[in-house]
């Protein structure tokens, strides 16, 4: 089926915006992307006009975990199909946001995404990490449970401790196919003992998990705060930093020469940071810690010129889900032109997953029909972002998923 958008503002995601802007998929592809007056007859197409239109946005770092509470100790405690029927929903949630494409790190996405792609399921496409990869005591480990159960249950990590047992974490996630490995190379806030600038992983460990992932073709993403944590990984060949709240100047100009990607997830401190009477006390006054130093990192990074992606941490089931594109604004307050903080929440997203990255992110011919409308022009108001409700249309591999009431 073709398909004709005919939109007053054309963003494609990485360039100058258009004006009075068509774009036409044939099943789930693109095939033309530009102006009006160029654009091919289409006489049988089903036609949508629109404010303005764009690529599918890119979550970069979300999870799909399904607790309703800010406490990890739920993936342990809750059972895992209560918690995956929750997920279903918020996958709807993100799509209807205008959230076509996630880089799962952490969470359900690799059990759930045949699910979506035999469209038993509506979600976007998830490109899953399986599970994080923690040292015995590490931001991915629950340490009130006793070591050896955390060995037993299944929870959303993997405990591994030196060569040898990082090789084989990532083997086994490489077994399911994950699309990335994802690791904890500092501490973090959601964790009980460990502190967030404190290095993960030694650096004998850190390559070895870089080259056992390269070897599949497969991009590390490190959850850092710390910026020893930073520093660590980027001299490792870690190809993308999360959070990065304690980055500086020297942090910043090395992931310039390391060209690798920063995905700041602003969106989930500033959630959390409301959250103070539900939220495990340690993991409160961390969230405190690590704030202010964050919204220096993501300024300091903009002014660098450090190459960014939008990523939120998403991952209290519920109403969050959907409001996803909140991180642009963000990073618009970091820095970022209406343009530059876009494109990284759409062209840039699909570099994060290296040679894994599928055509997407992007109107361009040949690249994936997934495609959206919003009812504001986000290069002069950015005040629709975060509110699903201004995303109008939402069509991913060419398909309608979502049109006005």
């Amino acid at each position: 089926m073709t398909v004709r958008i005919e939109a007053d503002l054309l963003i494609p995601g990485r360039g100058e915006p258009i004006s009075n802007g068509v774009v036409v998929l044939e099943t789930d592809t693109i095939v033309y992307a530009g102006e009006a007056a160029g654009a091919p007859d289409t006489p049988d197409a089903d036609v949508s006009m629109v404010s303005t239109v764009m690529p599918g946005l890119w979550e970069c770092h979300g999870h799909f975990v399904g607790i309703e509470k800010p406490d990890m100790l739920a993936t342990l405690t809750e059972p895992v199909p209560l918690r995956a029927a929750r997920a279903v929903g918020d996958l709807e949630r993100t799509l209807m946001g205008g959230v076509t494409s996630v880089r799962e790190v952490g969470g359900f996405g690799l059990d759930i995404q045949p699910a979506i792609a035999s469209g038993r399921v509506r979600g976007p496409t998830v490109y899953g990490a399986g599970a994080v990869l923690s040292t015995t005591g590490g931001h991915g480990d629950i340490h009130s449970i006793p070591l050896e159960f955390m060995h037993a249950i299944p929870g959303l990590g993997i405990l591994a401790d030196g060569v040898p047992e990082v090789m084989k974490a990532v083997r086994t996630n490489l077994r399911k196919n994950a699309r990335v490995i994802k690791i904890c190379a500092s501490g973090g806030v959601m964790s009980e003992v460990d502190h967030p600038v404190h290095q993960q992983f030694s650096h004998e460990e850190l390559v070895a998990i870089v080259e056992e992932a390269g070897r599949a073709e497969r991009f590390v993403a490190a959850h850092c705060h710390g910026k020893p944590g930073i520093m660590a990984a980027l001299r490792a060949g870690v190809q993308t930093i999360e959070h990065g709240s304690f980055m500086d100047e020297e942090a910043a100009d090395l992931m310039l020469e390391k060209r690798a990607i920063y995905v700041p997830t602003r969106f989930v401190v500033d959630q959390l940071l409301h959250m103070e009477d539900i939220l495990p006390p340690y993991a409160y006054k961390k969230g405190l810690m690590v704030a202010d130093a964050q919204a220096a990192a993501m300024k300091i990074a903009v002014a660098k010129g450090v190459r960014i992606a939008m990523g939120t941490d998403i991952f209290v089931s519920g109403d969050m889900y959907g409001r996803n594109s909140l991180e642009i604004k963000f990073l618009q307050d970091a820095g970022m032109a209406a343009l530059e903080a876009i494109e990284a929440a759409t062209a840039v997203g699909p570099d994060t997953l290296g040679p894994q990255a599928p055509l997407s992110g992007q109107l361009r011919d040949g690249y994936d029909a997934d495609v959206i409308a919003i009812d504001f022009n986000p290069i002069e108001d950015n005040s629709g972002w975060g509110d699903p409700d201004r995303v109008t249309h939402v069509w991913k591999a060419g398909q309608s998923v979502k049109t006005p009431a």
